[in-house]
């Protein structure tokens, strides 16, 4: 398949930077990597949009910014760009996250294999690193857990690892959906349920919830996860903005949810809540 890389100007702050980065990837960009004087994007062809792109720019955060050029690359370009741009992630410093083609390390006890191909989640960015940090932090021993938004399936991976018993993972992308596979057959995990589809999809009940996804949807789909959870089951959200935790709180309260803490670096917020 066809990928495509667009260049960017240079984001004026690290919050716009990332700010940039979120939205593209909400509407199909999968990769991207600072060089230079600008930011480059990566996406594929079925993914493409420029219309999306064009009306993305027009927001009044992105103002200042333009873009500069976009170019079909060939595969074997593509592939060197990612490995030479991906490296492994620390996390508290038990867990490592790294790429197939990164040696084993034995002095993390926990040594995940991500392969992201097109989808979400490699712990390079702050929502998936913070998420990590609390569940390292969580007892997950008999637990059940749901991974919604689950991308390449590394939270439920870790859940699997760290002690839950049943755990299923949740995409809307048929990219993620299918790259969860590869993903946990790379980790010798083979006993998560995987599923496309979207909120509406949950069945059963669960110990604790993983969402790492965006503020909207959160807002918009956070009754179903609360109606999925036992009594004292734990929800960790990620993938919002520091401004955005009051707004997360109200409705996570509103819904019976007591705000336990949070990370927060860069602007990007992980957050715990209870059920009562």
């Amino acid at each position: 398949m066809k990928t495509f890389e667009y260049t960017f100007t240079a984001p004026s702050s690290d919050i716009q930077h990332d700010m940039l980065v979120t939205m593209l990837a909400e509407i199909g960009f999968d990769s991207f990597m600072d060089e230079g004087m600008g930011l480059k994007a990566y996406c594929t062809e079925d993914q493409r949009n420029d219309d999306a792109v064009q009306s993305l720019l027009m927001e009044p955060t992105f103002s200042d910014l333009s873009l500069l050029n976009v170019e079909e690359m060939p595969e074997k370009d593509w592939n060197e760009l990612w490995e030479a741009s991906y490296q492994p992630v620390v996390i508290n410093e038990r867990c490592r996250v790294r790429a197939p083609f990164h040696e084993p390390d034995s002095r993390f006890e926990f040594d995940l294999v991500i392969e992201p191909k097109m989808s979400f989640g490699t712990a390079n960015h702050e929502t998936t690193s913070q998420i990590i940090s609390l569940m390292l932090e969580t007892d997950f021993r008999g637990k059940a857990v749901l991974d919604m938004g689950s991308g390449t399936a590394v939270l439920a991976i870790l859940a699997k690892k760290l002690g839950s018993t049943r755990t299923v993972a949740i995409d809307n992308d048929e990219w993620a959906y299918r790259n969860a596979f590869t993903n946990c057959e790379l980790n010798g995990v083979k006993d998560i349920e995987i599923i496309l589809g979207d909120a509406k999809a949950i069945q059963g009940n669960f110990d604790i919830v993983l969402a790492n996804i965006n503020r909207n949807i959160l807002l918009r789909d956070m009754h179903f996860y609360v109606a999925a959870m036992n009594a004292e089951a734990r929800i960790f959200f990620s993938g919002f903005y520091t401004e955005d935790l009051d707004s997360i709180k109200a409705e996570a309260e509103s819904l019976g949810l007591r705000y336990c803490r949070h990370l927060s670096r860069n602007n990007w917020v992980a957050a715990e809540f209870v059920k009562l």
